[in-house]
């Protein structure tokens, strides 16, 4: 029994201080249920930092009873930047099982209402920052660490590095979602301010507000509904939590397992993949994990996307609502924004920016430094 998407709510991402964690995950969720027209069994909360930074905890009760479904099971999952896609991963199982015929998936993240210095410490915890950070590393120079050692191997300039960048703001444009609806050039990523020697600002996704929610169903609950999309698998593999341990600096195993696996468990050959969400956080981030899953060919992912590669006409095409870099990065949030553009995309709604005959997509939600990966892939019925 596949689990099936039948309904998906987005707001909108940016920085709301006119709205509340609380009245964001409300939003989406009740756009998601009222697309779906079914009513949730369980709810799946994923959030990464409200803990820290609005003081508040037990989230998926709070949003049950906030719905008017008090009394329904409901837990909160947390995976750092992967939570929205390891919670899709847990109600995935809890819909395959036959626990549960119906559940709502929900991310929310509000991270605007904090100082810059509590959202990066807060950040810091994806990594073991006990350790590590009592150095000094923040999240941001470890990934820039990542992103020198990728450009000395593989001879990559920063232009070329910069060019997921400009791909993502290209297809944000036309995502009504998005926080940046606008292209940028290569030229303003470069002369935008380093964040931390080599990441520009222009290659690091923003500090943002927002909600997502999927409602998920059994096939024998969703075969009376006409716009659906089947889930052909969900996984999700982890690599050793502190950077610096690993053997290879610039492979992310916990991709390329959960892609593997991924593949494995869905039959669906690489080459058959039409769309691609990218989880470009930072543009170094999108570019491992192409190549560690395979997709590009180690060393040569960035100088594939500046040759034009991954466009909306390509195949596969790339975060083509704008990706983290363009539609913005609401943590918690961000793997369920994935998974709700890919319906968009599976179900011809996508608007100017829908891919032709769109039938596979898949969702690579990456938490830490490549440490926990969840892999989504889905499929037009």
């Amino acid at each position: 029994m596949k689990p099936i998407v039948v309904g998906v709510g987005m707001t909108k991402v940016g920085e709301h201080w006119d709205e509340s964690l609380k009245s964001l995950a409300v939003e989406a969720s009740l756009e998601a249920i009222d697309s779906s027209g079914l009513t949730p069994e369980v709810i799946v909360f994923s959030n990464m930092m409200s803990g820290r930074l609005q003081v508040q905890d037990h989230l998926g009760t709070l949003l049950a009873d906030e719905l008017g479904l008090r009394g329904l099971p409901a837990v909160r999952v947390e995976a750092a930047c992967a939570s929205g896609g390891v919670a899709f991963h847990v109600a995935y199982n809890m819909i395959k099982s036959g626990i549960y015929k119906v559940a709502l998936v929900v991310g929310a993240e509000k991270m605007s209402d904090t100082s810059t210095e509590q959202t990066t410490t807060a950040l810091m915890t994806a990594e073991d920052r006990e350790y590590t950070g009592f150095y000094g590393a923040s999240f941001v120079s470890l990934n820039a660490l990542a992103h020198r050692l990728y450009m000395e191997k593989f001879n990559v300039s920063e232009e070329e590095m910069a060019s997921l960048a400009v791909l993502s703001h290209e297809n944000g444009v036309n995502n009504p979602f998005a926080m940046y609806r606008r292209k940028i050039s290569t030229k303003e990523v470069l002369e935008s301010p380093y964040v931390a020697d080599p990441i520009h600002l222009l290659e690091a996704a923003p500090i943002s507000d927002g909600a997502a929610a999927v409602v998920l169903a059994s096939e024998e609950v969703a075969k009376t509904k006409s716009s659906v999309v089947s889930v052909e698998a969900s996984t999700v593999a982890t690599d050793a939590i502190r950077y610096y341990e690993r053997e290879d600096l610039l492979t992310f195993e916990s991709a390329k397992k959960a892609f593997m696996n991924a593949v494995s468990a869905s039959k669906i050959e690489k080459d058959r993949i039409d769309i691609l969400e990218l989880h470009d956080a930072f543009t170094i981030v999108g570019y491992l994990t192409l190549e560690s899953a395979g997709i590009a060919e180690r060393g040569k992912a960035a100088k594939l996307v500046a040759s034009n590669k991954f466009t909306l006409s390509d195949k596969p095409a790339v975060n083509t609502m704008g990706g983290l870099k363009s539609r913005g990065h609401p943590i918690g949030a961000t793997g369920l924004y994935q998974i709700s553009e890919l319906y968009l995309q599976l179900t011809n709604n996508a608007g100017k920016n829908q891919v032709d005959n769109a039938k596979i997509g898949v969702a690579f939600n990456v938490g830490g430094v490549g440490t926990t990966t969840s892999v989504s892939v889905l499929k037009r019925r």
